[in-house]
């Protein structure tokens, strides 16, 4: 086992597997930028080390100075958490090169799943259902006009190199098509210096579903059931759960399935998840594998009664996976993601100074977060502040369950997301388990939130 883990990560995150390694007899080393100084896995860690100012490019991207900071404190591994450098195929080569072991897959696994044409050719080889679409890159109008008759509308055009949304448009007919073929390329390259697209069938009235996999050193794999993480705006999650109300137990064995046959077409090695869309007659479609550990994973802990970290951190040390899973049927969890953000004001970020925090307690109530009153929130990264994950026997208790938390979190000083999931919870259609990844197009939640008095 290791003797001591660097954490290449902030925040929650960070936090989180600070612990586990605390409760393994592992040592940690945090690092930090000097807007995160006074953050609380800075504190908590047995050691830490300024790594750089603010701006993510020259603190938790600089991969020169994490090495460096290993190779200082000794640290016989790496752990980079989720974003910043977690799917960077470079930085897992570089631990390899510097003989730190990287918490995570290698960086050729890394790049099998990185680049989404790459990705989708490697699962149609291994048999996994994919979405129909271009053979590649589509690399004129031209070509985007014969692949949408041949595909048929609506089609979705998306950016090889993407994440989050960013370089995507829907096209619902060809009238359209040449003007999002040219802002979806122009987005790309902003954002990612890659402006390459593809283009897929859109999937109609579609449910966001991913699979929790695990991998070792040796061939073997499982998977650990699902999610549904269908509650998103503009791509971005904000609610997830487990089981999924849509998934009945066909789909869930057909879908681990498929994602276990991706994990061992690339001999994946550590904790990941492979992510689905499923439309609404249940065809379910390869959309992406995510070679880290997520957000999401505490959701899949609650419901399993099962460290994912620990089981990340004994892979990477050479341990057998612990094998598939009984999945409790008779448990359910939801997260609900507090941000920084302010839900009347189309969710725009709110960094600032937290003034008084009251986090919810509870049978069955998990908070993950890294805040604290006096804490000031860096405008610099993500917004998020907390994870509420609450579990009980069945999803209306959890519902009822996840209310009453997001009633008693106080958070003041800042605007949270936490009036819109109070009115969420309230929702009717995501009470009664028949919804989509379009439910936040449909829900009118700023009206609700002004209505429950809570603007």
């Amino acid at each position: 086992m290791f003797k001591k883990v660097l954490i290449a990560n902030r925040g929650e995150i960070a936090l989180r597997i600070i612990r586990t390694c605390k409760e393994m007899g592992i040592k940690t080393v945090a690092v930090y930028s000097t807007a995160d100084r006074d953050s609380l896995h800075v504190r908590f860690a047995d050691e830490a080390v300024c790594i750089g100012p603010p701006k993510s490019k020259d603190s938790y991207l600089n991969m020169k100075n994490i090495m460096a900071v290993a190779e200082l404190t000794n640290a016989d591994a790496i752990h980079p958490g989720y974003g910043f450098l977690a799917e960077n195929a470079e930085f897992s080569d570089l631990c390899a090169q510097y003989k730190i072991k990287f918490i995570g897959p290698k960086g050729d696994m890394i790049r099998a799943m990185g680049d989404k044409i790459t990705a989708k050719e490697t699962m149609l080889k291994a048999g996994v259902p994919c979405i129909p679409g271009s053979e590649g890159l589509v690399e004129s109008i031209e070509d985007a006009k014969k692949d949408a008759v041949r595909i048929g509308y609506p089609v979705i055009l998306k950016a090889t190199a993407g994440g989050g949304g960013k370089g995507m448009r829907i096209v619902w007919d060809e009238k359209g098509l040449e003007n999002a073929y040219n802002m979806a390329r122009t987005e790309a390259g902003a954002s990612f210096g890659n402006d390459g697209v593809y283009m897929e069938k859109f999937i109609v009235e579609p449910h966001h579903i991913e699979i929790q996999v695990a991998g070792d050193q040796y061939g073997e794999a499982c998977h650990l059931s699902e999610r549904d993480c269908s509650v998103q705006r503009r791509h971005q999650k904000l609610v997830e759960e487990a089981p999924s109300p849509f998934v009945d137990e066909a789909l869930r064995k057909k879908m681990g399935a498929a994602a276990v046959k991706a994990v061992k077409a690339i001999n994946y090695e550590s904790v990941g998840t492979v992510e689905f869309l499923v439309d609404r007659d249940k065809n379910f479609y390869f959309m992406e594998m995510n070679t880290r550990i997520q957000v999401e994973h505490t959701v899949t802990e609650e419901v399993m009664d099962f460290d994912l970290i620990k089981e990340q951190i004994t892979i990477a040390a050479g341990t057998p996976i612990s094998g598939m899973l009984y999945f409790p049927e008779k448990m359910h969890a939801i997260e609900c993601r507090v941000n920084a953000e302010d839900p009347l004001n189309n969710f725009a970020p709110s960094p600032g100074k937290i003034t008084a925090l009251h986090t919810p307690k509870g049978y069955g109530v998990r908070v993950d977060t890294h805040i604290y009153a006096g804490y000031t929130i860096p405008p610099y990264y993500d917004s998020m502040l907390a994870k509420v994950i609450c579990r009980a026997k069945t999803r209306e208790e959890c519902i009822v369950k996840m209310k009453r938390a997001m009633d008693e979190f106080i958070i003041e000083g800042v605007k949270t997301t936490i009036p819109f999931h109070i009115v969420l919870m309230d929702n009717e259609e995501f009470r009664s388990g028949k919804f989509d990844t379009g439910l936040l197009e449909r829900f009118d939640y700023v009206s609700a939130i002004k209505e429950a008095g809570l603007g």
